[in-house]
């Protein structure tokens, strides 16, 4: 008797909760909402807490330490979560131990940065959607911020159907008549003048060489639709004109297509551009024309995401964290890109199966590393100009949407040493 008043006492004194040692946030299907779990994590990082990533175990988990403030900011944010004890934490540790799993440490929320003119939307960028709705603060850097150093004050940086070649993402066909090409082109070219450039073309170039070196130096980059296959014919082109005089006035030069520099690029290699102003494309890495006859309706277009150890591989096992292995595909300026013009240090984290075409790749350089994505809008098949903006809330366990998000925690993630 006397021990069940002093166990009363106790919990008198020390609600339950008061024992919970940790937050255990799933994000396998039991989660409610996968995406606003990113920004309850993110938010807790920012205060100043640290978490845990816990990879394949629920599909990609998190643990944070418990308070009052994260249990009600889960609630809050329509997050599931359950408040587990010390018991528990060691009991789920020792199943990652001997399972394919593994415990990665979240230290510290990144200084994130978009890259975006002044003229875009939010709902322009599948990634502003993704950081506005999961709540996550995010700062709009553009040309000038790059080109004078702003960027050393970002850890992650994003930028998406950017055209870094200065052809206005070959809209030219299309829309030239349209008022908003002609504010797009005009907003451009006043930059370029202001940053002493002859050409908006030679602006873009000095501005991906600075992302290549911010990477190369330690950053991160995530990139999606047209900005990766532009960034690499940008940088590979360094030094010859192949913008057509319907862009910049005066004509490509001779024989351009054959003097491309493919050591300069990120992720390709061996592509021919296309120099036709008319044609809506870049080059030969967007596989769209063959693509239609393989996927002429959308329901049979998807592809898989790879299975990685995350004992040996952590790094593309957080970035392929998923509820699923099979993503929907979606379109964009750059829908999916040739297999066969990946440099050979680059590790494919997602494809369609018997296709010469991936959908996301990762790739280190130097001390930094870059992720890239094709398509525009993971929940937007075919996302035309002027559409209007894709509801989040209607997709909040959207797997394409979480690799965005994976993207944006990968930053904060600290390899845990293991005990021998």
């Amino acid at each position: 008797m006397f021990m069940k008043k002093i166990t009363l006492i106790l919990l008198l004194l020390f609600p339950i909760s008061a024992f919970s040692a940790g937050i255990l946030i799933p994000m396998d299907d039991t989660q409610n909402d996968h995406l606003k779990a990113y920004g309850v994590v993110f938010q807790t990082l920012e205060k100043g807490d640290k978490g845990n990533w816990l990879l394949n175990y629920k599909s990609g988990s998190f643990l944070l330490d418990y308070s009052n403030e994260t249990a009600e900011l889960c609630l809050l944010m329509g997050v599931t979560y359950k408040k587990v004890t010390e018991g528990e934490i060691s009991d789920i540790y020792r199943i990652i131990e001997v399972e394919n799993m593994e415990r990665v440490e979240l230290e510290k929320a990144p200084k994130i940065a978009v890259y975006s003119p002044p003229t875009n939307q939010p709902w322009d960028d599948a990634v502003t959607l993704a950081l506005t709705y999961a709540e996550i603060p995010y700062d709009i850097i553009w040309d000038e911020e790059v080109l004078t150093g702003q960027l050393e004050e970002y850890d992650w940086l994003h930028s998406h159907h950017e055209d870094y070649t200065g052809q206005y993402g070959k809209f030219y066909s299309a829309f030239r008549t349209q008022l908003w090409y002609q504010a797009d082109v005009k907003t451009n070219e006043a930059m370029a003048l202001k940053l002493g450039y002859n050409k908006v073309s030679q602006m873009k170039l000095d501005v991906a060489k600075t992302i290549y070196d911010y990477v190369r130096r330690g950053g991160f980059l995530f990139s999606m639709c047209s900005a990766p296959e532009t960034f690499d014919i940008a940088l590979a082109a360094e030094g010859v004109d192949i913008v057509p005089s319907e862009f910049d006035n005066d004509p490509i030069d001779p024989g351009c297509e054959t003097q491309l520099d493919y050591s300069k690029t990120f992720a390709f290699e061996n592509f021919k551009i296309t120099t036709n102003p008319m044609l809506y494309r870049h080059s030969d890495i967007d596989t769209y024309p063959e693509r239609q006859v393989r996927f002429p309706i959308a329901e049979e277009d998807y592809f898989f995401l790879f299975d990685f150890s995350p004992k040996l591989d952590p790094i593309p096992t957080m970035l392929t964290q998923c509820h699923t292995n099979t993503v929907d595909g979606f379109m964009g300026q750059s829908t999916a890109w040739r297999k066969s013009y990946l440099k050979k240090h680059i590790t494919i984290l997602g494809q369609p199966d018997n296709f010469d075409e991936v959908r996301y790749i990762h790739g280190n350089l130097g001390r930094g590393t870059f992720t890239f994505l094709s398509g525009h809008d993971p929940e937007d098949y075919r996302h035309m100009v002027s559409d209007p903006p894709t509801e989040l809330k209607l997709h909040k366990n959207s797997p394409g949407y979480r690799l965005i998000l994976n993207n944006i925690l990968f930053p904060a993630a600290k390899k845990k040493e293991r005990k021998t």
